[in-house]
């Protein structure tokens, strides 16, 4: 891809894609996608579906999302629905929005991997929580 170029695919809303997705472009997706998705940056619409895994430098959720999401700069929209964990360099989180999983930053999921302490109790885990209107 030349430098400076922008290209984006776009998935309407009548299409199902069963499997994964990889694309070095952006990625708007209207439909239903049974697979994980990874690429530049992830934009899905309210009524699309998504049942598997998110990796994007940023992604921007308006529709259902069962799986992890993992993403540099992430948009969780009044209408998302997120069944899933979420990792995160920055968040934002609009009111009414509805996740069902739990959230951690990027830098701490990289130093859990890390270093694992014994001494630790099983599930409790530190998380920060960045919410702005």
């Amino acid at each position: 891809m030349a430098a400076g170029s922008s290209t984006f695919s776009v998935i309407g809303p009548d299409v199902t894609i069963k499997g994964d997705i990889a694309a070095s472009a952006d990625l708007h997706v209207d439909g239903t996608i049974e697979g994980d998705i990874k690429c530049a940056s992830l934009v899905q619409g309210e009524t699309s579906e998504v049942h598997g895994a998110v990796i994007a430098e940023t992604a921007r959720l308006a529709g259902r999302v069962v799986g992890s999401i993992t993403a540099r700069e992430l948009v969780i929209l009044r209408s998302a629905r997120i069944e899933g964990d979420v990792h995160y360099d920055a968040l934002t989180i609009e009111q009414g929005a509805e996740v069902d999983g739990r959230f951690a930053p990027n830098a701490q999921r990289g130093a859990k991997q890390a270093v694992s302490s014994p001494a630790r109790a099983k599930g409790e885990d530190e998380t920060t929580l960045q919410l702005t209107n």
